[in-house]
């Protein structure tokens, strides 16, 4: 193999740690999404546990909180991104003819400082325990008075790193969907999925550094002294809740979005169908993410905002509404009068469809500001918001993992196992959640360790704790889907679903490392069914096979983030020392990487055609 400069050839672990190619990175973000996922499910479990009957005493209150706070940042911070980010670089660069992203190296990056930020907050557990302010981390609960321990602190810098690799990783998947599109793949030509990715990314490049802000105004007032949420000393605590919710609110939309996009490929792939209204749903998408930027204060109508601004953030959130329904009417009528599949990645899909459904009209529920007076902080907000976040986003990415599983691994999950996990985390989650709403109704505050007897809430608190143990029976069993799937034997083609539509059906699986032999030229939308229609098995490549450039490996992301997570450590305890060496090796890494000039390397003719006909 000839190269543009000698390029270390790492194997075994140092191949996964020096990695940029984006299939690989995909493959680490889904490993450590998957770890984290587990264990904010663990903590949900606990937290059913502690409430599963009245005056229990199995968690204190101080470690209930910690495991409610931890529980909340897990899930939305450290597996339900990540598990995206996985999906992302796994499948967009194929989707749009791509033989990467546009920044290998900073694509490595973004998932080592979220690994690092995502350690650095699970450490909080065995160094004095865990943050205990809720996942929102509302002030003055946060500050210094009221939680002094470093268990905020955690949260606070272990989120701040961590926030490093999704801005990154947003601002990454823009230009490569703006710039590296194959020839005749035009905007209205992409996938679904490909343009739920690229509004997601605006928005986690608009969003992110609002709570970057916010995070460190709080970081100041811990470690410094410093008072931006101090009403005492003229700062002002309802500024924490507009900061965090002008990212927290756009937050709830870079989570479903990308499920909207999957669920749009899955449903319409075993539809054997194209997707309806098609210009439609990509309109409706951009003005999701557009409108999810004017309803923070939703969030808020009980801080004393006033009936002018209740009522224009209300108004803005029922509009929401609008735009979401052109999809969910738009998934129905792509089933309509289609051919439809049954199997694991369709059964998450199609039960998606109803589940989202009831978390958006709770929702317009609680865009109403009188009737929010009454629900808010009560269990119907943690109904409506499951109801969004797990029957909404989960159900999306355990579609989507279902549905690309053969194209990243060339194997195909099993479907008896797929349908018994889909049908237990189904049942499981309506059992969980279902109950809470009335729970609400009835008076049953959030975020309370104990509740007394003869309330009415003792029958409802025990469905949704056995309803919560059988989603815990689902996940495991996905696991052992994988476990199972892992020492299969079958070897995949391209195409293992016979009805793919996009591009990244039209290479092997799993894809070579420079996912395309020769560039494919789109002549229209779903390039490979449009193809198919027109007689063709495969695309026709848009230039002749010739040498490919592919990035180097690099070791600087991994010891730039361990820099970060140092740095972190040294700051919270005040050993300035250490912080500034955590910084020093970070800003070293820096630096060679700007002396160093990577020409990365070329893959010869002679090699590729050698590789084909393996």
């Amino acid at each position: 193999m000839a190269h543009g400069h000698t390029v270390k050839r790492y194997t075994g672990i140092m191949d996964w740690i020096t990695t940029v190619d984006h299939k690989k990175i995909g493959i680490l973000y889904l490993i450590a999404g998957g770890f984290f996922f587990l264990i904010g499910g663990l903590e949900a479990i606990l937290i059913r546990i502690q409430l599963w009957q009245p005056m229990n005493d199995f968690l204190s209150a101080d470690m209930y909180n910690q495991v409610l706070t931890m529980h909340g940042t897990t899930m939305i911070f450290l597996a339900a991104m990540p598990i995206l980010f996985a999906l992302m670089n796994a499948i967009v660069p194929l989707q749009i003819g791509a033989r990467d992203v546009a920044f290998p190296f900073l694509n490595s990056l973004g998932f080592w400082t979220f690994l690092f930020g995502g350690l650095l907050l699970n450490i909080s557990w065995f160094a004095g325990g865990a943050p205990n302010a809720g996942w929102t981390s509302y002030v003055p609960l946060a500050s210094p008075v009221y939680s002094d321990t470093h268990g905020v602190d955690f949260y606070v810098i272990g989120l701040q790193i961590s926030g490093i690799g999704t801005l990154i990783g947003g601002i990454n998947f823009l230009v490569t969907i703006i710039n590296m599109r194959a020839p005749g793949m035009s905007f209205m030509r992409m996938p679904m999925f490909t343009w739920s990715i690229f509004v997601t990314s605006a928005l986690i490049l608009f969003a992110f550094p609002a709570l970057t802000v916010g995070l460190a105004a709080l970081m100041f007032d811990r470690l410094f002294s410093a008072n931006f949420f101090n009403p005492e000393m003229g700062g002002n605590a309802v500024l924490w809740e507009h900061i965090f919710w002008i990212f927290g609110h756009p937050e709830v939309y870079i989570l479903i979005l990308p499920a909207f996009g999957i669920i749009s490929e899955v449903i319409a792939t075993f539809s054997r169908k194209r997707l309806f209204g098609y210009s439609s749903m990509v309109f409706a998408t951009v003005l999701i993410g557009f409108l999810g930027f004017m309803v923070w204060a939703h969030h808020m109508f009980t801080t004393g905002l006033g009936p002018v601004a209740n009522a224009l953030f209300s108004i803005a959130t029922m509009l929401i509404a609008v735009p979401t329904g052109i999809k969910i009417f738009n998934w129905i009528f792509t089933m309509w009068g289609g051919s439809i599949t049954f199997n694991s990645a369709n059964l998450y899909a199609i039960g998606f469809v109803p589940t989202f459904v009831m978390g958006g009209v709770t929702g317009v529920m609680l865009a109403a500001a009188p009737a929010d007076y009454q629900y808010h902080d009560t269990y119907f907000v943690v109904a409506h918001f499951h109801y969004v976040i797990v029957g909404g986003l989960v159900l999306g990415i355990f579609a989507g993992l279902h549905y690309w599983w053969p194209k990243m691994f060339g194997k195909m999950l099993n479907e008896t196992l797929g349908k018994i996990t889909f049908w237990t985390f189904y049942i499981g989650f309506h059992l969980t959640f279902f109950v809470q709403h009335f729970l609400g109704l009835m008076g049953m505050p959030r975020r309370i360790y104990q509740y007394l007897d003869g309330l009415g809430f003792n029958q409802m608190n025990l469905i949704s704790t056995i309803g919560a143990l059988l989603m815990g029976i689902g996940s495991i069993l996905f696991v052992v889907n994988i476990i199972v799937t892992s020492r299969s034997k079958e070897k995949l083609g391209a195409d293992p679903w016979g009805d793919g539509r996009t591009l990244e059906w039209t290479i092997p699986s799993p894809p070579p490392e420079y996912n395309f032999l020769q560039t494919p030229l789109v002549r229209g939308f779903d390039a490979l069914w449009k193809e198919k229609m027109d007689g063709n098995k495969t695309v026709t490549p848009a230039e002749p096979v010739g040498p490919i450039h592919m990035p180097s490996p690099s070791i600087l992301p991994f010891f730039m983030s361990v820099g970060l997570f140092i740095g972190g450590f040294g700051f919270m305890y005040h050993q300035y020392i250490i912080g500034g060496v955590g910084l020093l090796i970070t800003f070293t890494c820096m630096i060679l990487r700007s002396l160093y000039d990577d020409h990365g390397y070329h893959i010869e003719v002679e090699e590729l055609e050698k590789g084909v006909k393996a």
